[in-house]
């Protein structure tokens, strides 16, 4: 008979061994984000769970508050509809505001795109879409994920809720974004195969390949990192989807020779609409060419 100080010490022995397998498993487990040696950041695909709620009904749209998981925060976001025909659907937009925009100051810019007939999306991006370039680098050599990486997984699981609608054309989605938000969208689009384009307006990337060849740039997990987070590294990832910038002569915070040389360097097919608007971000200048442009990327 086994005595109960022997069963006791097999049960402490078995509890070692599991707590044991448990580390080792957690150790073993790959990360749910990764970045390739060039530079690219990798994520797989996203379900997240989400939640609606009417706020608004009119008899040209609604107005939704949605609340979805992405990597460790609840994101909340401002999805716009336009009513249409019951049996209709409609392409959706991933809309991502600038820094320091809210989703309600991105209704403007949503309100406009439901006219035409596109469902939004606008979120509150994390630190309302403000960066801490030096902050993110810090973690990402500590092999923890930056901040701008979760930005980017925000707006594909703000896409994935968006596929989830019943009034939404699941292969008819589009990111487009402002200034910070376009750089989010430019890299969501690459890293999203089923999109049909992206929209980007008054934005530039930050040049990581020109500073890499001045020597500016030299430590090899710093390059890889800014590379990670510079959408020009994806733009090669784009096609056979359409690039589509819209960026002010006059713009007041980003000069238009900056966003020239980022829309240089992307591939076909792309195109480049100039307006004379003195702002930064979405004037009413541009509302033809975001028609056009939106328009054929969806037909």
């Amino acid at each position: 008979m086994v005595s109960q100080r022997t069963i006791i010490r097999l049960l402490a022995i078995g509890c070692m061994i599991a707590a044991l397998a448990g580390v080792l498993i957690l150790s073993t487990t790959k990360p749910a984000w990764r970045v390739t040696d060039d530079g690219q950041l990798d994520y797989p695909p996203c379900s997240p769970e989400y939640q609606v709620r009417l706020l608004e009904e009119t008899d040209t749209y609604t107005l939704s508050e949605v609340r979805f998981t992405s990597r460790d925060v609840e994101i909340a976001g401002l999805l716009r509809m336009p009513r249409t025909h019951e049996m209709e659907k409609v392409a959706g937009i991933v809309l991502l505001p600038g820094a320091t925009v809210s989703k309600e100051g991105e209704q403007g810019l949503a309100a406009y795109l439901c006219t035409l007939g596109y469902a939004s999306i606008a979120l509150d991006q994390r630190n309302l879409g403000v960066i801490d370039m030096q902050g993110d680098l810090a973690l990402f050599l500590n092999d923890e994920e930056p901040t701008e990486h979760k930005m980017v997984h925000d707006a594909l699981a703000a896409a994935a809720v968006l596929r989830e609608q019943s009034e939404i054309d699941p292969e008819r989605i589009i990111y487009a974004g402002e200034s910070n938000g376009a750089r989010f969208a430019i890299i969501a689009c690459a890293l999203d195969p089923g999109a049909r384009g992206v929209l980007a307006i008054s934005t530039c990337g930050y040049g990581v390949e020109a500073a890499i060849a001045s020597r500016r740039l030299t430590e090899p997990e710093q390059i890889r990192f800014y590379r990670s987070v510079d959408p020009e590294t994806y733009l090669s990832k784009i096609p056979p989807r359409k690039f589509v910038l819209c960026h002010s002569v006059n713009d007041t915070i980003i000069a238009y020779e900056y966003a020239e040389q980022t829309y240089t360097k992307a591939l076909a097919p792309k195109e480049l609409h100039t307006v004379a608007c003195a702002t930064h971000g979405y004037c009413s200048e541009m509302a033809d060419a975001l028609k056009t442009e939106l328009a054929a990327m969806v037909s």
